[in-house]
């Protein structure tokens, strides 16, 4: 154990927790949890106790509650929404000689779990004796199947040592306790107790159906459970269910070393217009179709997936063990997060736990998609897909605040605005960009103008009528986005923020040429010329604050006329929102979160050099980083000025935000656009990779502990590899036969053949100024001769509820 967190090793491929850590249950859960972007278990017990987290999830199965308003106004969000503990088919509980197998009885001399990040399974080998006396050893191997999508499948076997009676209890249950909720008002936590109400039980040879329907949503939710059982004599099995829960229990004798192994199927499936007759033949025929494939089949699927994707995904870097071991879990729970999404939104927590309520912002489409289009298309294709489907909200969202086009959510499960806090919900319009980026992103990273056509265009169009709304054109001509929250939370409703207007200018170009592209599709819409031509003056005369006296950009306007922050000489009291009130915040020369440096990285050609290097001396010193997203984007803007040691340390904190559980708040799941951002941090940081144009640009650079860096990324139907080593970079591409991709490498352009790699000496750029200082107890934290974190904090407050 080190530095408050669960001990799992150094190995580049596997988190594995050798003893059974009960003061860390709540953070083994979210990080051994496995997803595969449409059903997500947490990494419970088997035997489902004891527990920090009970969870099983579904994505966009959620249920509705109250928001509390002390004082309500119009155009407020009238219902919250939070993520539903559907019917737990994860629990197989056993009885030595009727005694329960736990934990936290009988002698435990042996408890060992492996993730395992190349075969996506959680295993678990256990030697138990009771508190009678009887020793058995347990195994088993769980995993959430990437081929099959409605499907789980856990393998537990029981080895006897003496002769014992076993009985092995496989169950579903609904209704599970549930954790409190992120409100203290009572109405809330009287909603999600007990949300789902029972419709239907069916009893199989070996397993049961439960069909129940949550109780304000109204989404009708069906799980099922099915067995295939070895036993070397006699067993008997027998089936029960009443309506929140059914149970196989298979009971059998076993002499010393005889074995009784048991493969559950576990099946889900949801729909807010199907009958429950439908939704109970649908859960049965992926049961079905799981047993006819079979355990073998499931596991040799599973390990296929993640083998393609490892070849055009994996990050290796050479001299960093613990950053080894981060990027490839980060990398994984985001693949996890959207792999079979298909049509539904990524929580920022995936489904691994149920923090912010399970709710998606724009940290998915800002962080997680474009490494999602870089390494996996499809499910990023996914995640854009969902987003285009809930236009109808958005457009009505904005006509209630008065404004044309479309209004997408700043919190939501379903397209519906759900955000209580206006200052940094509403109010956060950037968000709308942020979400047109991922869209022309997505479309330069794949070549597919496919999702263009079918709902992408839509989404450009109708968020670029919103910003011409919202902005307006001053005597002079330059053009305004007033009243506005940036992604720096602490400088709220303010005018001209500089990544705000950026991202509205690139969301008004991007849109104009995707009407050009698709003129047919454009008339449609109703868009005209001299729409077009509005949008792209509004863009061309955007207004960037500039503070030319001290040679810096201005995060919002006169933002550096604001009153400096008093920080506190022991760096204590963090994050400030919870030891100082926002009247005190928004007017104050302090930054949550990277805002104008996450400007720089996203819009590089908007800034010369020096202005980087200024500007982030600038904000390094007023930027508190009481956000989990901000560390990956100041270790890219970092890296690109030539403070590569202090990328390295705030890639770090990036990457092990929940391996380290550096929040304080990993129980309730992982940081997703955190790991997303650790990926980003190597390769746009270290690799220097920028994709905002129709040419992948390179421009690698290493810190002085990374010995060596390889990445892959997809690129329009091919896969590019990069290796940074010996004083080189070699760059080299796979696809088609005569492929050819061109490249910009530290400026120069390139062709890379399939047949035909290019090599370049590396370089190391040169810093203009000295390595940038933080406010007092803001330095990225740094490791430890343990692997550990000095000085970790114990609270975060990522989002404001």
């Amino acid at each position: 154990m080190t530095g408050g967190h669960a001990d799992l090793g150094r190995d580049p491929w596997v988190l594995r927790e050798t003893t059974l850590d009960l003061e860390h249950l709540g953070q083994t859960e979210s990080l051994f949890a496995l997803s595969n972007g449409h059903v997500g278990l947490r990494g419970n017990l088997d035997e489902g106790e004891p527990n920090a987290v009970p969870g099983t999830y579904v994505s966009g199965v959620f249920e509705h509650h109250p928001l509390p308003y002390p004082e309500g106004g119009y155009g407020y969000p009238e219902d919250g929404q939070a993520i539903v503990n559907v019917t737990n088919g994860k629990l197989i509980r056993l009885l030595v000689d009727d005694e329960p197998f736990d934990v936290r009885y009988g002698t435990l001399t042996k408890h060992e779990r492996r993730l395992d990040l190349r075969a996506g399974t959680l295993r678990r080998e256990v030697h138990w004796t009771s508190p009678a006396g009887r020793p058995v050893r347990i195994k088993s191997t769980r995993l959430v199947s990437f081929a099959h999508r409605a499907v789980a499948a856990i393998a537990y076997t029981v080895e006897a040592v003496e002769h014992t009676r076993i009985i092995i209890q496989s169950e579903l249950v609904a209704n599970e306790a549930a954790p409190a909720p992120d409100s203290d008002d009572p109405r809330v936590a009287k909603a999600l107790d007990a949300p789902l109400v029972a419709v239907s039980q069916d009893v199989e040879q070996r397993g049961a159906v439960l069909v129940h329907r949550t109780a304000q949503s109204g989404l009708h939710v069906a799980a099922g459970m099915d067995h295939d059982i070895e036993c070397p004599g006699q067993y008997d099995v027998e089936n029960e269910v009443r309506p929140d829960w059914a149970r196989t229990s298979i009971v059998t004798a076993l002499r010393p070393g005889q074995k009784l192994r048991v493969v559950k199927y576990v099946g889900y499936g949801w729909s807010s217009v199907r009958t429950s007759t439908a939704l109970r033949d649908q859960v049965a025929a992926a049961l079905t179709s799981a047993r006819y494939a079979g355990w073998t089949s499931l596991r040799l699927s599973q390990r296929e997936y993640l083998g393609d994707f490892w070849e055009a995904a994996d990050v290796e870097i050479e001299g960093d063990e613990l950053l080894q071991q981060a990027v490839r879990f980060g990398l994984f729970h985001v693949l996890q997060s959207g792999a079979r999404a298909e049509g539904r939104a990524i929580g920022a927590k995936g489904l691994t736990g149920t923090g912010y309520n399970g709710h998606t912002f724009w940290d998915i489409e800002g962080f997680v998609l474009p490494v999602l289009a870089l390494t996996a298309p499809e499910a990023a294709a996914y995640a854009l897909r969902w987003r285009a489907s809930t236009l109808p909200a958005a457009r009505d969202r904005a006509r209630t605040l008065g404004l044309g086009g479309a209004s997408f959510p700043w919190r939501t499960i379903d397209g519906a605005e759900t955000s209580a806090y206006w200052p940094a919900g509403t109010a956060a319009f950037h968000v709308n960009a942020d979400i047109a980026r991922a869209f022309d992103v997505y479309r330069l990273v794949t070549g597919d103008t496919a999702l263009e056509r079918d709902g992408g265009l839509e989404v450009l169009v109708e968020t670029a009528r919103l910003w011409v709304s919202r902005g307006h054109h001053d005597s002079a001509g330059g053009w305004h986005v007033d009243g506005v929250t940036g992604p720096d939370e602490y400088t709220a409703v303010v005018d001209d923020n500089v990544f705000t207007n950026l991202q509205a200018a690139r969301n008004l170009t991007a849109a104009a040429a995707a009407c050009r592209r698709h003129a047919d599709l454009a008339a449609g819409l109703g868009v005209t010329q001299e729409e077009l031509d509005s949008w792209e003056s509004a863009a061309a005369n955007v207004h960037i604050p500039y503070d030319a006296e001290l040679g810096v950009h201005e995060q919002c306007a006169h933002f550096t006329r604001y009153a400096e922050w008093d920080f506190e000489p022991d760096g204590k009291r963090y994050p400030l929102l919870l030891h100082a009130p926002y009247v005190q915040l928004y007017r104050k020369q302090v930054v949550k979160q990277a805002d104008l440096v996450l400007a720089m990285h996203w819009h590089p050609d908007a800034f010369t050099a020096e202005e980087k290097a200024r500007n982030l001396d600038y904000y390094e010193r007023r930027t508190v980083r009481d956000s989990s997203l901000s560390a990956c984007t100041q270790a890219v803007m970092c890296a690109e000025t030539g403070h590569l040691d202090l990328a390295r340390d705030y890639l770090h904190e990036a990457a092990l935000v929940d391996l380290h559980d550096l929040q304080g708040t990993a129980e309730h799941g992982v940081h997703l656009a955190s790991l997303a951002g650790a990926w980003i941090g190597v390769v746009a940081g270290f690799g220097g990779l920028r994709e905002d144009g129709d040419v992948l640009r390179l421009a690698p650079a290493l810190p002085t502990t990374v010995d060596a860096l390889t990445f892959r990324v997809r690129w329009r139907g091919m896969r590019l590899e990069v290796r940074v080593a010996e004083g080189q970079v070699r760059c080299a591409v796979a696809g088609p036969a005569g492929c050819r991709m061109p490249l910009r490498l530290y400026g120069e352009d390139v062709e890379v053949g399939d047949d035909a790699p290019v090599v370049r000496p590396l370089r190391r750029p040169e810093p203009l100024l000295p390595p940038p200082t933080q406010p007092p107890g803001r330095a990225p934290r740094r490791i430890n001769g343990d692997g550990g974190f000095d000085e970790p904090v114990s609270h975060e407050a990522d989002h404001l509820a």
